[in-house]
């Protein structure tokens, strides 16, 4: 074995350290075994809702000028943003509305939120409380 095999073997050794370990994101930690609620937040949750200007309500009439207007493309986005503050407002019957309406505009897209919003919503909760104190 040559001296320049045992640089290539550290090498290799630190690649194989590195690969193994995973990090875990703060709503991993929170969402722990159910990795079916945190699917459900993973693509519709804001990590930090409170750095949107657009309010709630706003969101919605942008939604329902685009739908009537046939742009279901950016209805769909607005519903999405609105579903998103809902689940920090914690209202889960605005989850549910806003996310059927983002079905309803692109069927091909399913929302895992809407098989259990409630305990969507209180791990969200759960999550801001921990994290966005200020």
């Amino acid at each position: 074995m040559g001296i320049l095999d045992r640089f290539r073997k550290k090498k290799e050794e630190r690649k194989t350290d590195t690969e193994n370990t995973k990090t875990i994101t703060e709503l991993e930690q929170i969402c722990g075994d159910d990795k079916e609620t945190y699917e459900a937040l993973h693509n519709t949750m804001f990590l930090d809702p409170r750095k949107i200007t657009t309010s709630m309500k706003e969101a919605v009439e942008n939604a329902k000028k685009f739908e009537k207007e046939k742009d279901f493309i950016r209805a769909r986005t607005w519903y999405e943003l609105a579903g998103g503050l809902a689940i920090y407002e914690g209202n889960v019957k605005k989850v549910v509305e806003y996310f059927s309406e983002c079905e309803k505009l692109s069927p091909n897209t399913k929302y895992p939120i809407l098989k259990n919003p409630e305990k969507a919503v209180a791990k969200a909760k759960e999550y801001y409380e921990k994290y966005l104190k200020a």
